[in-house]
């Protein structure tokens, strides 16, 4: 036990020190590196906010965002973490690099160990956080003005408490005060990840779907009370900016502003059947698309706009939509050099994704073979959670828009799978080598 602590710490400190050298290499600026664009949005939006604009920027911004006008583009949560850093320490962004770097660098990898552990066994644990540690898009994102560090720290964090809670209500029937607590403590968490990216909102019912498998597949009352409390602090969490968007914008916007943009854009007809990720220049730039009868809208309204047009698009010709999703497949899953991509990319990609994805694939398949740590697979089992989120995750983003950031939270979720892997291949060879004798792993 006391290896076990000395070993996590250690892995801990390494992956702190890792992110905050990010922090440190990226400086007290913001620019436009590769697959950061966002974060000039985030400190300029926090600029604004302090200085007493509001949710609005100086200039014409993106996507097609007037000059003072509202938004409701990025994030509220992650736009007053910013604001907050910078209320405290002055307009400087490697102050707020540094305390993300540390938070995450803390509870990341210690949520893949606490998943790895819970799922599996303690090896498998460490070997998750491990390779969390120091998986080069995680050390590099941590370090940037933009949600994903938060966003996939939630995840993991939602997904952790909701093991818990399906534990604790088996485990004790009834109307328990743990199980409000996990369950009051599972929807602040949700409600804050899907504050960070609204995307999230379409796994929730997923999510619940999980808990009625883990519950024997029996609609219960604890079931039910227990899914209610945290449904219910979800909606709170988003309540106040809905009606925070309605006041601006005189229409209901639930959240954000940028899913119709994004579903606009990820299928329309230019492509063809063939998905670019970042639109080649020949077919013209993103707001080049926007018919120009729409352009007068707000973004509010815009967005909802260009919503329909995008189904429209889909209802038109529903082969080549299948077809436009297929061909996105290479660019989510991409983990092969590109003469578009500078050398520190391609590195990363090749080195990091490229590496562990043959782990990845292999520890989702032993998932599945009950043998030594794995046990039976069950329906409402705790790694069922885990694989039902990569698929439908994966999913959402093979229907609508598609980058290779987009696909972190999947990472995150598979070194669980992957530290399986790392321990089913260590014990292997150590058995090879006759230094372990075949036994169990606790």
């Amino acid at each position: 036990m006391k290896q076990t602590r000395y070993i996590l710490l250690s892995i801990l400190f390494l992956a702190v020190f890792a992110r905050v050298a990010a922090a440190l290499v990226l400086k007290d600026v913001v620019v436009d590196l590769p697959g950061t664009s966002d974060q000039i949005s985030y400190h300029t939006l926090a600029l604004r906010l302090l200085e007493g604009h509001g949710f609005s920027f100086g200039k014409p911004w993106w996507p097609l965002t007037n000059a003072n006008a509202p938004t409701a583009h990025w994030s509220f949560l992650y736009t007053y973490y910013v604001a907050a850093v910078y209320t405290i320490f002055g307009p400087h962004p490697l102050a707020a690099r540094i305390i993300q770097a540390i938070l995450v660098g803390i509870l990341h990898p210690g949520l893949a160990y606490w998943l790895g552990k819970r799922i599996y066994s303690v090896p498998v644990g460490l070997a998750a956080a491990g390779l969390t540690a120091f998986y080069p898009y995680f050390v590099y994102y941590s370090a940037t003005l933009m949600t994903e560090p938060f966003y996939i720290t939630g995840i993991l964090a939602g997904f952790s408490l909701a093991i818990k809670l399906a534990e604790e209500r088996l485990s004790s029937p009834g109307y328990l005060q743990g199980v409000v607590r996990l369950s009051l403590a599972l929807g602040a968490v949700m409600g804050a990840v899907v504050l960070l990216r609204q995307l999230f909102l379409l796994f929730i019912p997923f999510l619940l779907f999980w808990f009625w498998l883990s519950s024997g597949c029996k609609f219960s009352k604890p079931l039910l009370f227990s899914s209610s409390i945290t449904v219910a602090v979800i909606v709170l969490c988003i309540l106040p900016f809905t009606i925070y968007n309605y006041q601006r914008f005189h229409r209901f916007v639930l959240l954000n502003t940028n899913a119709g943009y994004a579903f606009f854009w990820a299928n329309h007809p230019v492509y063809g059947v063939q998905f670019e990720p970042i639109l080649p220049p020949e077919l013209g730039t993103y707001l080049g698309l926007i018919p120009e009868e729409l352009r007068s809208l707000d973004e509010a309204a815009l967005d909802q706009a260009l919503l329909e047009r995008g189904l429209q698009f889909v209802l038109d010709d529903p082969l080549r939509y299948l077809r436009l999703s297929l061909s996105r497949i290479p660019s989510f899953f991409m983990f092969w050099p590109s003469p578009k991509s500078g050398l520190i990319s391609n590195l990363s990609r090749v080195g990091g994704y490229g590496v562990l994805l043959p782990l990845m694939v292999y520890g989702v398949v032993r998932a599945f073979i009950p043998r030594q740590p794995v046990s039976r697979m069950k329906p409402g089992s705790s790694a069922v959670l885990l694989l039902l989120f990569m698929f439908v995750y994966t999913l959402i983003h093979l229907l609508s828009w598609t980058l290779i950031r987009y696909r972190l939270p999947v990472d995150a979720v598979s070194m669980v799978f992957a530290g399986l892997a790392v321990f089913d291949l260590g014990a292997f060879a150590l058995r090879r080598l006759g230094i372990l004798q075949k036994r169990k792993f606790n």
